[in-house]
């Protein structure tokens, strides 16, 4: 029994020894000069070392020029300080292992570095991830062959720690229907190139994920959940991170086939974003549900707060048939936000008619609403858009209240929501239309 013991100890220090192996890439042949292509080179190094246990893959100071590389099962990439990993600017050096189309019916899936059916795998390392987006597209008549930066498709305890990630042709750092992820320290830049759905951290039809300490500055959506699958997004927590955009910071939805539950974002700070601070939108049928987001401070947005639901009820996998009637949208905590710099309304909140926001509290809200309407504009009655796309403009450019606007709702609370205008404004501070069971009762009309 006690040799049994010794024997299987030993099994198990033999392979923790393995899987802790490090191997050099340039001992591989894999060429840091910048010019030579490695696809096929890296890819036999990955290959080779899951095959033997598994390892960490490190890239020393140099340029590495690839296109598609798959990391595969108890692999990490380590890229170290000054080293850089980019992508290849030949659209015929890319793969799409895992096709589907995203909320305006483009076709993706074609990523630089990707990793599918994998486990315990992961990238890490002070270097750098380059996806030479717009060289890429300078290359292409029509920009139509847009590969993320990096993708996890089905795979289970990824790590992503501490790399710089920037300019990929899609979105940047991708997880589909993963298990257990850890995003930490990840500095991501993809503004002002040129882009287009350039995302920050996309999550989708993924649960488990732990997002801290991120530094973000996309040309789209920072830190967005979708679920573009049957499967929901589900127990995803990211705080302490800093998100600035062209488009909106925190956002779940867009793509909401599966919806969302158990969902909390906390002590991040959002600047220089044009469009929502928090957006929350299901118009594919899933249910958003259990969703907390509390002490986020925000400077130059939009829309702080805007939440949508909708019925557009679109697919985006192959064999998926819509859904036949809206999702529900409940239980949501919205608490501890400041937000200054805004540019159109405080709160934006629309259900449809027949199918309201449900069970919604919103508590130690702060926002300074840029004021300066007329009377007139208090009459305006903005469209249902009930099929459209989900995004604040689908209402257009002038709101009939200073602070709040709400439409079709149910259960819902305020405690101490306050929208000061900056300027004087003849429209009332807050709208309400078909909502029902509010708290205060008098909330719309106290002073």
């Amino acid at each position: 029994m006690f040799s049994r013991s010794l024997a299987l100890t030993g099994l198990l220090l033999a392979t923790l020894s393995i899987h802790a192996k490090t191997i050099d890439a340039t001992t591989a042949g894999v060429l840091g000069d910048g010019t030579t292509l490695n696809t096929a080179t890296i890819q036999k190094v990955i290959d080779d070392c899951s095959a033997s246990g598994g390892g960490t893959i490190s890239f020393p100071a140099g340029r590495y020029l690839t296109g598609t590389i798959q990391i595969k099962s108890r692999v990490t990439l380590r890229f170290e300080t000054g080293a850089t990993l980019l992508g290849s600017t030949n659209v015929d050096d890319y793969r799409n292992l895992d096709p589907f189309v995203d909320g305006n019916g483009h076709p993706l899936g074609h990523a630089l570095i990707v990793a599918l059916d994998a486990d315990h795998v992961g990238i890490e390392g002070a270097g750098t991830v380059d996806g030479q987006g717009p060289l890429l597209k300078k290359v292409q008549k029509n920009y139509t062959m847009r590969p993320f930066l990096v993708r996890w498709v089905r795979c289970t305890d990824v790590t992503v720690k501490d790399v710089h990630l920037t300019a990929p042709g899609a979105w940047t750092l991708n997880f589909f229907q993963t298990k257990g992820a850890v995003i930490e320290g990840v500095t991501i830049r993809t503004r002002d190139l040129g882009l287009h759905n350039n995302d920050g951290i996309n999550i989708d039809s993924s649960e488990d994920l732990r997002i801290q300490d991120c530094d973000v500055n996309s040309g789209d959506d920072a830190l967005v959940i979708k679920s573009t699958s049957s499967r929901p997004s589900r127990d995803i927590t990211a705080k302490k991170c800093k998100l600035s955009t062209r488009t909106n910071a925190i956002k779940l939805g867009t793509e909401s086939f599966g919806g969302f539950e158990n969902i909390s974002i906390s002590d991040c700070e959002v600047t220089n974003t044009q469009m929502s601070g928090i957006a929350l939108y299901t118009v594919d049928g899933g249910d958003l549900r259990h969703v907390t987001i509390k002490d986020i401070t925000m400077d130059g947005v939009a829309v702080p707060i805007s939440i949508r639901l909708g019925t557009r009820l679109k697919t985006f996998r192959e064999g998926d048939q819509p859904k036949p009637s809206p999702g529900k949208l409940s239980d949501v905590t919205i608490k501890n936000v400041t937000a200054k710099n805004i540019k159109l309304i405080g709160l934006l909140i629309n259900g449809v008619p027949g199918h309201p926001v449900e069970s919604l509290a919103l508590e130690n809200i702060h926002l300074e609403v840029p004021g300066g309407g007329k009377a007139g504009d208090a009459t305006v009655q903005l469209p249902e858009n009930e099929t459209a796309y989900p995004e604040y403009t689908m209402f257009g450019k002038t709101m009939p209240a200073s602070g709040i606007y709400a439409r079709h709702l149910h259960g819902v609370q305020f405690k101490d929501v306050t929208t000061t205008p900056l300027l004087p404004d003849a429209r009332p501070a807050t709208t309400l239309i078909d909502v029902t069971d509010l708290t205060p009762a008098n909330f719309a009309t106290k002073p």
